[in-house]
């Protein structure tokens, strides 16, 4: 891991300035999370790493994610057929402190919140279909 672990302090700070998020995003999409629930974790577990070496071919760091969607897309969901998994959406703090820069610079909370702006509507973009390429397009990224 590159970057040390978080206090409280920070992952106070950081909390914060997501709730702040969350609340700056139209109604719409703040209606999305009473549906898609946002989890905030320090970092990717062990087997979230894993599988995304599986997928990527690399193993990230625990502060290269900054976030993960899981679950079917409003897109694809059927009615008919086995029971799916509730979606949900992934924070990860080490990896959006990282990604803005730290907390060591000017202006740093407005860079965090920047990259935590851009981290939740990329996973909420991935709740309503929409691939990695369509966010790079709109520079979710």
């Amino acid at each position: 891991m590159t970057t040390p672990p978080l206090t409280q302090a920070e992952r106070d700070r950081f909390d914060a300035l997501l709730e702040e998020a969350i609340e700056a995003l139209p109604d719409e999409l703040r209606d999305l999370i009473e549906q898609v629930p946002v989890i905030v974790e320090d970092h990717p577990d062990r087997e979230v790493l894993e599988e995304f070496r599986d997928e990527h071919g690399t193993l990230p760091e625990l502060d290269e994610l900054c976030g993960l969607h899981s679950g079917i897309p409003f897109t694809e969901r059927q009615l008919e057929g086995d029971p799916e998994l509730p979606p949900e959406i992934m924070i990860y703090r080490l990896g959006i402190i990282a990604a803005a820069g730290g907390w060591d610079q000017p202006e740093a909370d407005d860079i965090v919140y920047d990259e935590i702006m851009i981290t939740l509507l990329h996973e909420m973009g991935h709740q309503f279909g929409l691939d990695e390429e369509d966010l790079r397009r709109l520079g979710y990224e």
